[in-house]
C-alpha cells in the first residue's frame, strides 16, 4: 500500500481503500469508565489486542498485482477469535470481502494506519501453516495467484458441520490393523525395501510400473498401513470416483474402521466437509480421494501416492490449472515424506523424475512380468489383411472374432472402442466429403440407426442434407462409437448379453458369466476373474490423434484395459504392428517406451525435458503481455497462431489466437515469474481482457 497526502491508504489500479480513524493510546488507569478525574472512554471506539495486534490476512482477491498479504488490526473483542488460518471477513477497497489469518505479529511494515477486522467467521484453523505454504509455493509455480490455489485446498465452509461434535482421535484407537511382511510388494525387487524405508520413519520416493491385475489396490493400502504405524500420515490420490471405491475398500481391509476417510465430489458439501473436517482434526490420519484431495490437510504426511498420473483428470481444469503430480511431489519434498508415482505403463514425466534422481524406478523383473501379462496381437499389417479380406472393410478382423468367439466360452470379453456415441462422424457416401451443419459448419452424426443427422455444435437437424460437393443425398460412418460397435457385435454374437459402459453410463463392476462389454476407455468395468479376452477397436484414431502425447495416452489406455484381462488371456489390437505404442504393448514394456519418447523430446525441446508456457487471448492481447514480460534468457516465443473455436448460436465468436514460450527445464520459475509480473502490470491498468496462462499444458499440438 502506499499513502497520500491526506493519509488515505491507496492501492494501485483500485483506487483509495477507506480506513478506520487513528486510535489515542489509553494510559495506565484508563478503561471502560473514567479513573479518578479522568474521561470516560468513547463509547464504540475500537481497541487493538494487547499481544501480537496486527494479522496478516490472505484476501479473497485474484488480481495479480494484489498477491500479497495484508495487515489488519486485531480488536480486542475477537482477539480470542482471530488464531493463524481461521476465516475472516474485512474491508478491502470499500467492500467486505473474505480472507484467512496467516500470521499474527507485533507490529506491521507499513506505515500508515491499519483497519480493523471486521469479523471472523469462524475460529477454526482451516488453514494450516503446511498447507498454506504450498499453496503459495504451487501459485508460483503456475504463475497464478494465491487466491486461486486456496479455493482448490481449502473447501467452502459448512457452519452446522463446524459446530457437530469432535470425534475422537483414530490414535487412542491403537495401531491400525494389518498383515507384516511385504505382501503384493514381494513382486517387486526394490518393493521390500521401499516398505522397509516407509517403517524406519524415512522418505522414499518411487516410480512404480505395476504388474497387470487389481492387486495395485491391495499394494497402495499396504504402504499406507506401513506408514501409518510409523506414526506419521498417508494421502493417496486416483483418478476418479470408481476408482476411490476400490481404494476405499481396500484400506478399510488393511487398516480398519475409522483411520481414514474418502473425500470425492459425489459426497455433497456438507459430508465432504465433515471428513475433511475431520482430517484437519487428525481425527483421520489417512486420506484418499481424487485431485481436490491433494491439499487435504492431512497432519505429519509421511507418504503422497498418485495412481495413473497419466489420466487428465489429474490437470486442474480451473487457474491456474496446477497438475496433481507436481502438486504432491511438491508437498512430499517440503514434508519430507515418501512419494509414490503408479500406473501400469509410464509417463515422460515420472521418467523425468527418475533420470533426474529426485525418484526410483519400482518394477518387476521380466520373469514375473510375462507370467502376468496378456499375451498381445496385433493386427493391421498388409500381409495379414491380405488372408483376411473382410479385414479390409471390417472393424472386426477373422482373428479378433475368432479369439473373441474362443474366450467366451470361459468368460466375458472385454471391447474398448475409442469414441462414445452412434455414429460420431459421417461424411458423403458418395464422395468422402466430410457433412457439415449447414448453419454453423460443425460436423454432422448420428445418434441411431433410424435417426435424422444432427450438429454436434449447434444441434441443428440436417434431414435434408446434400453433399456441396457432387449433390449426393446418402451419408457413410467415418467414426463408429461404442453404440453402433455393441450393435454391429449383437449380431455377430447371437444369443450373447452385450453390454455398454460409457460416460452416460458406467458399470461398477461385472460378473464371471459369459458377455460381451464395449467400453470408451476409461470406462472398462473389472469383471470378476478377469475378462478371458480383450478386443482394443480402431486404433488408428488414438494413434492418429495430433497430440505430442498422442502415443503415450494410447499406450495408457491400451495398458490400463489389458490389464484387466486374466494372465496370459489373449488381447488384440486393431493397429501397426511397427508403431511404437504397439510394440510396448506387445512386449508390456512401457517404461523402455517413456525412457526412448523421453529422449526424442529432449532433442526437439519438448515437455517434460523444457518447460512451455501457453498464452491464449485475443491477438492485440498476447502482443501487449509479451511486450511487458521480462522473460529469462533463452525464452524462445513460439506463434502466435489462430486457435480454433466452437461456435455458439446467438453469440459472436471472437478471434483468439495461442503463442507458446519455450525455456530450458531450469528456467521455469523464472518464466513463471516474468508472466505472473506482466499479469500484474496489466491487472494494475485494469484491462479487460485476461490472458489465459498454463504453465506446461498438456496439449501444446
Amino acid at each position: 500500500m502506499t499513502k497520500d497526502g491526506g493519509g488515505t491508504d491507496l492501492i494501485p489500479g483500485l483506487g483509495e481503500l477507506p480506513r478506520t480513524s487513528p486510535e489515542k493510546a489509553e494510559k495506565p488507569g484508563e478503561g471502560g469508565k473514567a479513573g479518578k478525574g479522568g474521561k470516560a472512554r468513547k463509547k464504540g471506539v475500537r481497541r487493538p489486542a494487547e499481544e501480537l495486534p496486527v494479522a496478516r490476512i490472505a484476501v479473497d482477491m485474484s488480481l495479480p498485482h494484489l498477491d500479497r498479504p495484508f495487515d489488519y488490526l486485531v480488536p480486542t473483542e475477537l482477539d480470542a477469535k482471530t488464531v493463524p488460518g481461521c476465516r475472516v471477513r474485512v474491508r478491502f477497497a470499500g467492500q467486505l470481502v473474505d480472507g484467512f489469518v496467516l500470521e499474527r505479529v507485533a507490529e506491521s511494515d507499513h506505515e500508515g494506519k491499519l483497519l480493523f477486522l471486521e469479523r471472523v467467521t469462524s475460529s477454526e484453523p482451516v488453514l494450516t501453516p503446511e498447507v498454506a505454504a504450498l499453496v503459495r509455493e504451487v501459485a508460483d509455480r503456475y504463475a497464478g495467484t494465491f487466491a486461486d490455489v486456496l479455493r482448490l485446498a481449502v473447501p467452502p465452509r459448512h457452519a452446522r458441520v463446524e459446530a457437530e461434535p469432535v470425534a475422537a482421535s483414530s490414535e487412542a484407537e491403537g495401531e491400525p490393523s494389518g498383515t507384516e511382511g511385504s505382501g503384493a510388494w514381494s513382486d517387486y525387487p526394490a518393493g521390500p525395501s521401499f516398505l522397509s524405508a516407509l517403517a524406519d520413519g524415512r522418505a522414499p520416493r518411487a516410480v512404480w510400473t505395476a504388474l497387470p491385475g487389481l492387486d495395485w489396490t491391495a499394494a497402495i493400502a499396504q504402504a499406507v498401513a506401513v506408514t501409518l504405524r510409523s506414526g506419521r500420515g498417508a494421502l493417496v490420490v486416483v483418478a476418479d470416483g470408481r476408482d476411490v471405491a476400490r481404494m476405499n475398500t481396500a484400506l478399510r481391509a488393511e487398516l480398519g474402521e475409522g483411520v481414514h476417510v474418502a473425500l470425492t465430489a459425489e459426497l455433497g458439501p456438507a459430508e465432504r466437509y465433515r471428513r475433511w473436517l475431520a482430517v484437519l482434526r487428525g481425527t483421520a490420519r489417512a486420506v484418499v480421494g481424487t485431485r481436490a484431495a491433494m491439499f487435504a490437510p492431512v497432519a505429519d504426511l509421511g507418504l503422497a501416492v498418485l495412481w495413473d498420473d497419466g489420466d487428465d483428470v489429474h490437470a486442474e481444469p480451473h487457474a491456474p490449472y496446477p497438475h496433481a503430480r507436481d502438486v504432491l511431489a511438491l508437498r512430499a519434498h517440503r514434508a519430507k515424506a515418501g512419494a509414490l508415482i503408479g500406473g501400469f505403463t509410464r509417463t515422460t514425466d515420472a521418467t523425468q523424475l527418475v533420470e533426474s534422481g529426485w525418484a526410483h524406478s519400482l518394477t518387476a523383473d521380466r520373469e514375473r512380468v510375462r507370467t502376468a501379462m496378456p499375451r498381445v496381437r496385433y493386427v493391421g499389417e498388409d500381409a495379414q489383411l491380405a488372408r483376411d479380406a473382410a479385414a479390409r472393410s471390417a472393424r472386426l478382423p477373422n482373428v479378433a472374432f475368432e479369439a473373441a468367439r474362443q474366450a467366451l466360452g470361459e468368460g466375458p470379453v472385454l471391447v474398448q472402442v475409442p469414441r462414445r456415441g452412434y455414429v460420431p462422424a459421417i461424411a458423403c457416401g458418395r464422395c468422402r466429403t466430410p457433412a457439415q451443419c449447414v448453419a454453423c459448419q460443425g460436423p454432422l452424426s448420428l445418434s441411431s440407426s433410424h435417426a435424422a443427422p444432427y450438429c454436434r455444435w449447434c444441434g441443428r437437424i440436417a434431414g435434408d442434407w446434400r453433399c456441396p460437393e457432387c449433390g449426393f443425398g446418402q451419408v457413410r460412418a467415418v467414426v463408429v462409437g461404442a453404440k453402433r460397435t455393441a450393435e454391429e457385435l449383437g449380431r455377430a454374437f447371437p444369443g450373447v448379453p452385450v453390454r455398454t459402459s460409457g460416460r452416460d453410463s458406467i458399470l461398477e463392476r461385472l460378473g464371471p458369466e459369459r458377455a460381451l462389454v464395449v467400453s470408451t476407455p476409461g470406462a472398462e468395468p473389472p469383471a470378476e476373474g478377469g475378462y478371458s479376452a480383450a478386443l482394443l477397436l480402431d486404433g488408428w484414431v488414438l494413434l492418429g490423434r495430433p497430440d505430442l502425447r498422442a502415443g503415450e495416452e494410447t499406450l495408457r489406455r491400451w495398458m490400463n484395459a489389458a490389464s484387466l484381462v486374466r494372465p496370459q488371456g489373449p488381447v488384440v489390437v486393431a493397429a501397426e504392428g511397427s508403431l511404437p505404442p504397439v510394440q510396448a504393448l506387445v512386449r508390456w514394456d512401457p517404461v523402455t517406451y517413456a525412457e526412448r519418447e523421453l529422449a526424442e523430446r529432449k532433442e526437439v525441446g519438448f515437455p517434460p525435458a523444457a518447460r512451455m508456457a501457453s498464452l491464449t487471448a485475443t491477438p492485440a492481447a498476447i502482443r501487449e503481455l509479451l511486450a511487458d514480460a521480462r522473460l529469462p534468457d533463452g525464452a524462445e516465443v513460439l506463434g502466435p497462431v489462430p486457435v480454433p473455436s466452437t461456435p455458439v448460436p446467438g453469440a459472436d465468436v471472437q478471434e483468439k489466437e495461442r503463442a507458446l514460450i519455450r525455456v530450458p527445464r531450469a528456467a521455469g520459475h523464472a518464466l513463471a515469474r516474468a508472466l505472473k509480473e506482466a499479469q500484474g502490470v496489466r491487472s494494475a491498468r485494469k484491462t479487460a481482457e485476461t490472458v489465459r496462462v498454463q504453465i506446461d499444458p498438456l496439449e501444446l499440438i
